[in-house]
């Protein structure tokens, strides 16, 4: 099993790419006019030690540009150095580079813009590029209400009342005869009707369990077969096949019943994953001792809450996580949804739909999660900034890895998938080497 905190870096070296368009400038309207990337030759850099980020900036037109080219740093977790400027000047179709040293005084993250203002224009060009520092030792504090736990015992003493009422509907699987397909269906917090398909092998034999959890508004669907495994790619309320009683339009979930600790659309959607959970482990063909929870983005928050709400789960597997630090989350992104939520009522401030979303940071309840934990993020992700996803996972109390994809963004790949799957049945001892 996982015996260690590491960190695994898939690549050396970066790049993101932003292309500017400006119809003012030509009479084609649409041309590219220039262009400006960022590269560094590393992203998780030792602390105090310089490194040097270059930016290329590449003159698409017939006839000379000069400008203005900034650098700019910003971080949570230290102040801000000054923006440094220089004056350039390139010729047609010229590319040049310039370069940017900095260094880390701190563990975190800091965002580096490289902005290139053209003397004729008024729009700049720009490029963002992350680097990162001692990931190990990010934190943030905790923002749980005094009675934090005491309401998540009575949530879950509150879904226990409600009888499971499990039921298992066979279905047809027209793409493998050696996987049983059913759709499954039971009662949840609030006698809300949740389902989910489940995939076992068409053979005799007591099998691992994967619990798939989906994004935000993802409608979790079979996957293809996974030799050995049971999965369950379930939808909480509001998802997939899981709307009879609680509808998925529209996607404004995190603001829903955002009023009230106990009305807000979270509370229910954790307690789902919890009943899920019951299903697995009602079924006599589970290995009790090997269930996993598995999703990304708003399916990570549910790995982090499901593995720190129920003990059952043997192991957690969170990429891109969200749900996470939403003190430092509202400071890295904006969004007018909830923006217009917060100016929907008078009453509504900042301060207390904070205090609300703590009792659903799963910052607050990572540290009850003993189970091995698995996560994985783009370094680039604006969505879900890799700070919340630390300030989480550093809080974690049983063995943790965590993989960082240095040029990736919001989304991990295929790849990483394939990998992870393969991870998860290493760890389950279900490899062709440990079958041999």
């Amino acid at each position: 099993m996982i015996v260690r905190s590491t960190y695994t870096h898939v690549a050396n070296l970066c790049l993101l790419t932003f292309l500017f368009h400006m119809g003012a400038e030509t009479s084609f309207g649409q041309n590219r006019i220039a262009r400006i990337s960022i590269t560094s030759n590393d992203s998780i850099v030792v602390q105090q030690k310089p490194v040097t980020l270059t930016a290329s900036i590449e003159n698409r037109k017939n006839e000379p540009l000069t400008g203005t080219l900034t650098w700019t740093v910003r971080s949570l977790f230290f102040k801000s150095p000054w923006p440094t400027e220089e004056r350039i000047s390139l010729e047609s179709r010229q590319s040049i580079s310039c370069k940017h040293t900095l260094s880390m005084p701190c563990p975190g993250f800091a965002d580096i813009e490289c902005q290139f203002q053209i003397s004729d224009s008024d729009i700049p060009i720009k490029a963002t590029y992350r680097i990162g520092s001692d990931l190990e030792n990010i934190t943030s504090p905790l923002t749980a209400e005094k009675d934090f736990f005491i309401f998540w015992e009575k949530s879950l003493n509150q879904l226990a009342e409600v009888a499971p009422a499990f039921q298992m509907a066979h279905r047809p699987n027209k793409t493998r005869t050696d996987i049983q397909l059913y759709e499954v269906s039971m009662k949840s917090f609030g006698g809300v009707c949740v389902r989910g398909w489940l995939q076992v092998p068409n053979k005799t034999g007591v099998f691992p369990a994967i619990l798939r959890v989906p994004g935000y508004g993802q409608n979790m669907k079979p996957v293809g077969a996974q030799e050995d495994l049971i999965v369950f790619s379930f939808n909480p309320r509001g998802h997939g096949n899981s709307q009879d009683d609680v509808s998925g339009k529209p996607q404004d979930y995190w603001v829903r019943g955002l009023d009230d600790r106990d009305t807000y659309f979270y509370r229910g959607a954790y307690l789902d994953c919890i009943r899920a959970v019951d299903f697995l482990c009602s079924l006599d063909i589970v290995d009790q001792e090997q269930l996993a929870v598995w999703g990304a983005s708003q399916g990570g928050g549910f790995a982090f809450a499901t593995a720190a709400l129920d003990n059952r789960v043997d192991l957690c597997v969170a990429d891109i996580p969200f749900l996470c630090n939403w003190t430092n989350y509202f400071k890295l992104t904006q969004w007018d949804e909830m923006d217009e939520w917060l100016n929907g009522k008078q009453h509504r401030s900042w301060s207390h739909t904070l205090k609300i979303m703590s009792y659903f940071d799963t910052m607050n309840l990572c540290q009850r999660i003993t189970c091995p934990t698995i996560m994985s993020i783009g370094l680039q992700d604006r969505t879900c900034p890799p700070t919340t996803s630390f300030s989480a996972f550093n809080r974690i109390s049983g063995p943790k890895t965590h993989t960082v994809y240095p040029a990736r963004g919001h989304g991990l790949g295929r790849d990483h998938r394939l990998r992870t799957w393969e991870k998860i049945k290493e760890l389950f001892s279900l490899t062709e080497t440990e079958k041999n």
